[in-house]
């Protein structure tokens, strides 16, 4: 009964709303498009209390951010081909309401008055990407301990950023490590509270799907199925939904190095784009996977904490679990429990990634990581349903 209401909930939100959005991946539209008036709707009330509750914001704050970080989201692409060689990264200032783009010292004027010509702030750097890319490759080829709990670019600091967990820092190998991390580049060092760990759960009794006693969330319904953690279940794995009955099975899977998978789905279960809000927020309806910068407002929705909300922290970034290093994650200040895996990380109405793993609580706070959707787009040829 609930999916059965949850379903003519979504229905008759595509029904009243009906809207598509281009989005940087290929997606499915479930009508024609031809109204836009809903991609300006002002926030529900719901998400505005969500934001006030996790980024402190007053909900005039929070339309301000979210039409903000709209138009950051859309200028980011062009900005970054303004400041071309000379192009050091890029972020959302929360501070300004703008995006920030790097360039380095030695960038032409006119490369400069070309990146403020798009409506950017310029900020002067030291490194460009490809150089920070660089080192981070590099670091990527070490063999981190287990007191290192990931690397990432991080454009604001312009170098590559390595966490090690606080009572950590002293011991012989991390010590190696960072020694061995700091010849390759342009790297910094800082201590995070917790060390990352996978958020899948035992069966306790976005929505939850189960695989044996492992329960997991579902991320974005994709034309066929829907993806979600590659953590939750191997290839093959048949895959049950949140009452019990079988949905389908696990197409494709990677863990550790990458966290996709994604489920065909059928025996009367089908695909629609939305996100559960879980009372918190209504239900949202994603029209596209356009991915929001650095600084940017993000929210979370999974089976076992339901929706919260935080910023995009870092991109890019090497995430060191014990069962291995995963890479290319995005990092955010949302917190997360066991069972939350899988679920939607979601900005506005554009898909972003799948909840991977993190540290802390949701009574406490923490950090969260997931793997960005257009990647997992990419690698199994997938489209994404959009509203």
């Amino acid at each position: 009964m609930r999916r059965n209401a949850l379903t003519r909930g979504a229905l008759a939100a595509l029904f009243v709303v009906g809207t598509w959005v281009t989005a940087a991946a290929p997606t499915a539209s479930a009508d024609d498009g031809r109204s836009s008036a809903a991609s300006q709707a002002p926030a529900s009330d719901g998400l505005l209390r969500a934001m006030r509750q996790d980024l402190g914001l007053t909900a005039a704050q929070a339309e301000d951010r979210l039409a903000a970080e709209k138009s950051a989201t859309a200028l980011e692409p062009t900005a970054r081909r303004a400041a071309g060689d000379s192009y050091g990264g890029s972020w959302f200032d929360a501070k300004t309401g703008r995006l920030a783009v790097a360039v380095t010292a030695d960038a032409p004027d006119r490369t400069r008055r070309a990146v403020k010509a798009t409506g950017a702030e310029v900020r002067t750097v030291r490194h460009d990407v490809r150089e920070l890319a660089a080192a981070q490759r590099r670091v990527d080829r070490l063999d981190a301990p287990e007191g290192v709990t990931g690397w990432h670019v991080d454009p604001r600091a312009n170098t590559v950023v390595v966490n090690v967990a606080d009572g950590s820092r002293s011991d012989d190998a991390v010590e190696r490590f960072l020694d061995r991390a700091r010849a390759a580049g342009p790297v910094t060092v800082e201590t995070v509270p917790g060390a990352p760990r996978t958020l899948a759960a035992g069966t306790v009794g976005g929505d939850p799907f189960y695989t044996g006693n492992v329960r997991c969330s579902i991320g974005f319904s994709v034309v066929g199925g829907f993806v979600t953690a590659g953590h939750c279940g191997g290839a093959g794995q048949s895959v049950s939904g949140w009452d019990r009955s079988y949905i389908g099975n696990i197409q494709g899977s990677s863990f550790p190095e990458n966290d996709y998978a994604w489920v065909n789905v059928g025996s009367g279960w089908w695909t629609v784009p939305v996100v559960l809000g879980w009372g918190t927020v209504s239900d949202q309806l994603v029209r596209g996977s356009n991915e929001a910068p650095v600084g940017a407002s993000i929210c979370r929705s999974g089976s076992t904490t339901h929706w919260h909300c935080g910023t995009v922290q870092a991109k890019n970034e090497t995430v060191n679990y014990s069962q291995g290093a995963v890479r290319q994650m995005t990092r955010t200040s949302v917190c997360a429990e066991g069972g939350d895996s899988g679920g939607s990380f979601i900005s506005g109405d554009q898909a972003q990634g799948v909840t991977s793993g993190g540290w802390g609580n949701c009574s406490t706070g923490g950090q969260t990581w997931f793997q960005p959707v257009n990647e997992i787009l990419g690698r199994y040829g997938l489209t994404l349903v959009t509203a």
